[in-house]
């Protein structure tokens, strides 16, 4: 059976599938669910120093696509429990006794909260990584702080500086980018500091979808703006992921995540370069039995092609070419076995007494000369 073995900054996960930060993970029961399914790891709610509400009500929205995966929007603002309650006995103990490693999602509102907030996480000994956000557009006033290239070196120097760093595995949650010189901005930055994996990428920020029936924004905050997520982001999600996974240090693992609704999304990812897979929009809609459904159409599609573990595809994204498509079209077929040979050749019987019997019906009628 192929495996969906991984690991993501050193940490060891089962399942290459797992959630994103968000959906259904602020408090302990829905992250118990995750932890039930077959979920990789559990990764907590993007937390704040202290708890908040968010953006007022509706700040979701979800759309149809097809069959793909929904398209979603959404300007939540970041209600969590705090991230005292994250990192709270309660909670960490819970989800050690599911045998997952939990990750810790971090989103301070300054530089002064992340410090704070990684002081208190790295300590806590069942923790398993930490995830640090700099991706969120959705808080009134406070700019996509991975756009903001000397802030995010600034906070990274200062993150990486912290006394309490060494201890925990650190990745980094990332915005989408789009322009190649802002690729290798961001990559140049990473690759100085000693991060251990990056997240691609975040919701497209300050889209605005509008609710043409009546004439107005489909969600309240910020008059409509907000996040786009789901099948919309796909396509640059998977450009991320293969930009970063080419242009980043070896040591730094890339995560995957945008759009993620079946097994072969999750097997695009991976072929793009990435080691796991978070599954955000899916998880809202469908709930937590999406992990394993995703896994186990992964494996599937895994152990058609042959591939033992994920590392045989893995970032191994063919260039376009004519000759392999038409070298798919006009593969010689396998050599025959012997029942296979005896079908063709009963097939072969049949055709020919098809014909034999076709003439002689042909003769009785005076169509042919005897």
């Amino acid at each position: 059976m192929a495996s969906l073995k991984t690991t993501v900054g050193g940490v060891t996960l089962d399942c290459c599938v797992y959630n994103a930060s968000g959906p259904r993970t602020g408090n302990l029961a829905p992250l118990v669910k995750i932890g039930e399914s077959r979920a990789g790891a559990v990764l907590s709610k993007s937390a704040t120093l202290v708890e908040q509400t968010g953006n007022p009500l509706p700040r979701y929205k979800e759309f149809p696509v097809g069959d793909m995966c929904p398209a979603s929007i959404n300007s939540e603002g970041l209600p969590n429990a705090g991230v005292d309650y994250y990192i709270s006995e309660e909670v960490v103990d819970a989800i050690h006794l599911l045998n997952k490693p939990y990750f810790v999602s971090l989103s301070g509102l300054s530089l002064k909260d992340n410090l704070e907030m990684l002081g208190r996480a790295m300590k806590v000994e069942r923790i398993a990584a930490i995830e640090l956000n700099l991706a969120c557009p959705n808080i009134p006033g406070k700019p996509t702080m991975a756009y903001d290239f000397e802030q995010m070196d600034e906070v990274l120097r200062q993150v990486c500086a912290h006394p309490q760093f060494a201890k925990k595995p650190l990745g980094v949650k990332l915005a989408p980018y789009f322009d190649i010189p802002h690729f290798q901005r961001a990559a140049a930055i990473l690759n100085k500091y000693p991060i251990k994996y990056v997240v691609c990428t975040n919701t497209i920020g300050n889209a605005l979808v509008v609710d043409a029936e009546n004439e107005q924004g489909a969600i309240k905050p910020k008059g409509g703006f907000g996040g786009l997520g789901g099948a919309y982001v796909k396509p640059v999600a998977l450009a991320n992921v293969r930009q970063f996974s080419q242009l980043l240090r070896n040591d730094i693992d890339v995560v995957g995540v945008g759009g993620v609704a079946s097994g072969l999304d999750a097997f695009e990812l991976i072929l793009c370069g990435a080691k796991a897979v978070q599954v955000g929009t899916k998880h809202w809609s469908e709930g937590a039995s999406c992990f394993t459904r995703i896994a186990d159409e992964l494996q599937a599609i895994m152990e058609r092609k042959g591939y033992t573990s994920i590392e045989d595809f893995r970032g191994k994204l063919k260039e376009y070419s004519v000759a392999s498509k038409k070298k798919k079209l006009t593969e010689a077929p396998r050599k025959a076995d012997g029942s296979s040979a005896t079908l063709v050749a009963l097939h072969l019987m049949v055709l020919i007494l098809c014909i034999l019997v076709a003439v002689l019906l042909a003769r009785d009628q005076g169509l042919v000369s005897k």
